[in-house]
């Protein structure tokens, strides 16, 4: 298991004091022992796997700078996504085409009895994957010249505080700020890089973590709960999801700040969106992006009229609904935001993301926020049967004992969830709390700080896109 938060805490002090008394070169050392010791306090053994697509991406990269020749540039190119898409299609995907294709020949009939393989995935697989290809295709694209440096390049796959969970950085962002000396950090930097770590150990620890248990007592139930016990679990699981994925994220930016590199934002205030465009343009926006510029315009985007569009559309979210991973709920799950993104494309249902937010916006949040929630009961649940079961239980209203504590920790968690979004929306700040007066200000750190006291002491729950 990677360093829960109290090793996290010991280990980023040590790695900062190390990093800011050292030079330039040092300074990419300590960042490269620092995450693969971070890395291999998982599994040591798969540490490897990093060290693999560092070594063949870097090498194809640059030799893909050397020639122009554009058939060796393309079989370079191939030789990246072969090694690269291989280990990630093995670990992640072969034990679920093998079930499937074992369902599919027991459905004829036939015996499928045989050998078994127990594969374990490697944790953070999908982000480091995808972020080493990008630098390859960027290179291959020539929007960015190769680097000549393995040291920075084994730093940029395995930074280690976006390694497991992202965001999926682009070379062109974070290479530069990696080779750069830059000054210890102000006491502004340190004050938001401290803010940020709070932060999202608030949403993970105290939202996130405090919904769990209801969100897991209501799909675990999904066949016999009521009607209301189930809707806890379906806007708990969004609220859960949201909290403990861009909590994470809040967390490895501010540790990042840490040692004077600025990562991208992964999310900014997605369940506020006025409809499931934007819900897009704002939720794992690094994965989006990426999903946009690696697949959907190589496929031709929306240049090849409007049924090409809506395939080349269709085509990514299924693909972006498999990333996340091996079940059918997955593929579901994306081909869903395909179609609602198509319709929503056909409505010709733009929306400005720099238009302030308005009470006039709110039935389209409303509608977008329960449309999310409802897709995201297939994206938690177990099977295709059990999505079924809750979602049936809520649309027929069936009858069951309302669970109360469940129902408050709803409102109060989400409330909170809300008021957070709110207050960064509406400012365009999300250092906002920074800019508070002192007394308010140390009564919203003072509540924090007790609200993680307060929900530490539980069963530790897995960061949800660590299996991813």
């Amino acid at each position: 298991m990677v360093f829960n938060s109290l090793e996290y805490a010991a280990f980023l002090p040590v790695v900062v004091v190390a990093y800011w008394r050292l030079g330039a070169r040092a300074r990419l050392w300590i960042l490269l022992v620092a995450s693969y010791v971070f890395y291999a306090s998982w599994d040591v053994r798969f540490l490897s796997l990093i060290v693999v697509s560092t070594v063949v991406d870097f090498t194809v990269a640059r030799r893909l700078g050397a020639t122009d020749d554009e058939r060796l540039r393309k079989a370079l190119l191939a030789v990246s996504l072969a090694v690269n898409l291989g280990i990630l299609g093995f670990f992640k995907y072969f034990g679920f085409f093998v079930d499937s294709a074992e369902d599919l020949l027991s459905g004829l009939g036939l015996d499928t009895t045989g050998p078994t393989l127990d594969i374990v995935l490697p944790v953070g697989i999908s982000f480091y994957t995808f972020q080493t290809i990008s630098y390859t295709f960027d290179v291959f694209r020539r929007r960015i010249g190769p680097t000549d440096d393995l040291l920075l390049f084994g730093v940029y796959v395995a930074f280690f505080p976006q390694l497991v969970a992202g965001p999926i950085e682009r070379a062109r962002h974070l290479l530069p700020q990696l080779s750069e000396l830059r000054a210890p950090p102000s006491r502004h930097d340190l004050a938001a890089s401290l803010h940020l770590i709070l932060l999202g150990l608030f949403k993970k620890v105290v939202i996130a973590d405090g919904l769990a248990p209801h969100v897991n007592d209501a799909f675990a139930s999904s066949g016999t709960a009521g009607w209301i016990a189930l809707l806890v679990g379906a806007y708990g699981f969004s609220l859960q999801i949201y909290g403990d994925f861009s909590g994470y994220t809040d967390i490895a930016r501010g540790s990042a700040r840490l040692v004077g590199i600025d990562l991208m934002d992964n999310f900014r205030q997605p369940h506020l969106s006025r409809n499931i465009q934007e819900f897009w343009r704002r939720w794992h926006i690094s994965l989006s992006t990426w999903l946009r510029d690696y697949l959907y315009v190589p496929l031709g985007g929306n240049r090849g009229g409007r049924v090409l569009t809506y395939r080349n559309l269709m085509i990514t979210m299924l693909l972006g609904g498999l990333w996340h991973g091996a079940a059918w709920t997955f593929v579901v799950w994306g081909g869903l935001h395909g179609i609602l993104l198509g319709f929503n494309r056909a409505r010709g249902r733009g929306v400005d993301e720099a238009e302030p937010l308005r009470a006039a916006h709110l039935p389209g949040v409303l509608l977008t926020w329960h449309v999310v929630a409802a897709t995201f009961v297939i994206f938690r649940a177990s099977s295709m049967s059990e999505a079924g079961d809750v979602l049936g239980g809520i649309v027929t209203l069936r009858s069951g004992d309302v669970p109360a504590d469940a129902v408050a920790a709803l409102a109060v968690l989400g409330g909170l969830m809300v008021l957070i979004d709110l207050a960064q929306r509406l400012t365009g700040d999300e250092l906002v709390l920074l800019r508070l007066p002192t007394v308010p200000q140390g009564l919203a750190y003072g509540l924090a700080a007790t609200g993680l006291v307060v929900f530490s002491g539980g069963t530790p729950v897995p960061f949800i896109y660590f299996q991813f």
